[in-house]
């Protein structure tokens, strides 16, 4: 039987591979277009094409003055295109990508948690008293940054970008999904109450104790009660 021969792989575009090529010379700036098409051997029209793909990924930064200059590889910046227009296709997708952020974070619970240090745990806490106070306050505030902050801290030492990247895409598209306007007071506050005792666990070591935490609190999102049910800050 004759085996089917797998589709052939996207490759790079003469622009993004001679980019690489700079970078990986640690090259702060790129020769003007003109100089790229005789390098590249392609039109002037066709490196202006491929550099706006560059651009739309943030792996270029282009200014009157200063010319074409190489930005570093962030992972969110390449995946928010792609993303934003999925989510505009079809909004319930962003449950899908709540999925696979709660399914990440929870694989490398065990791997940050040993690497969290004295410092973070501090700056944690005061993450969770910040946000109470918020909460408390009159009228109550969203501690939206607060709660970005919290979860990217704990994933920050992780020498993987492309977990650190989709996290912070996550949290990129929880504010465009309109999740940081959500004003059930009830809710925010369980939420908060599950970060403490996130903190708390890792204050004393208990690391099975947080992943449980950690694992029990995202599970909240799919149980926010519907707008008509919303309790709404007086």
């Amino acid at each position: 039987m004759i085996k089917k021969q797998p589709a052939s792989q996207p490759s790079l575009s003469n622009f993004l591979s001679y980019l690489a090529m700079h970078v990986r010379q640690d090259s702060q700036r790129l020769p003007t277009l003109s100089e790229l098409s005789q390098e590249m051997g392609v039109s002037t029209a066709s490196v202006r094409e491929q550099l706006e793909v560059a651009r739309a990924l943030k792996l270029v930064e282009v200014k009157p003055r200063t010319g074409i200059k190489p930005l570093p590889y962030n992972f969110s910046d390449a995946i928010h295109i792609s993303l934003n227009y999925a989510i505009e296709v079809n909004p319930e997708l962003f449950r899908d990508f709540s999925d696979l952020r709660k399914k990440i974070e929870a694989a490398y619970w065990y791997e940050v948690a040993a690497q969290v240090t004295g410092e973070d745990i501090h700056y944690l806490n005061q993450l969770v008293d910040r946000a109470m106070e918020k909460l408390r306050s009159r009228p109550p505030q969203i501690p939206q940054w607060e709660h970005r902050e919290l979860h990217i801290t704990l994933y920050k030492r992780l020498r993987n970008p492309f977990v650190l990247g989709l996290l912070e895409a996550y949290w990129d598209m929880y504010e465009q999904a309109g999740l940081n306007s959500f004003v059930d007071l009830a809710y925010l506050e369980a939420v908060w109450q599950y970060h403490q005792s996130i903190v708390s666990a890792l204050e004393k070591g208990d690391l099975v104790g947080g992943y449980k935490m950690l694992t029990e609190h995202m599970n909240l999102l799919y149980q926010r009660p519907h707008d008509d049910s919303r309790q709404k800050f007086e």
